[in-house]
């Protein structure tokens, strides 16, 4: 091989660090989307169990498994 075959050629490098800054931009954009909406997924259902005769039944058996779970 010759050095001129092992010299890269600089337009295709340029060319190529373009083509992986703008997908790790987009990766970035990407992550912090998804780490706001995992954060605060919570907020979306906030409430939504209130008078809800089913959930307070369910909070209530968890109270009262969790005592069990203690004495044993």
């Amino acid at each position: 091989m010759t050095s001129q075959q092992l010299k890269p050629n600089t337009q295709d490098l340029e060319q190529r660090v373009k083509i992986l800054e703008n997908e790790l931009e987009q990766i970035k954009k990407q992550l912090s989307q998804s780490t706001t909406t995992a954060s605060t997924w919570w907020l979306n259902i906030a409430g939504s169990f209130e008078q809800d005769p089913t959930f307070d039944e369910v909070v209530l058996l968890g109270e009262e498994w969790r005592k069990t779970a203690h004495e044993s």
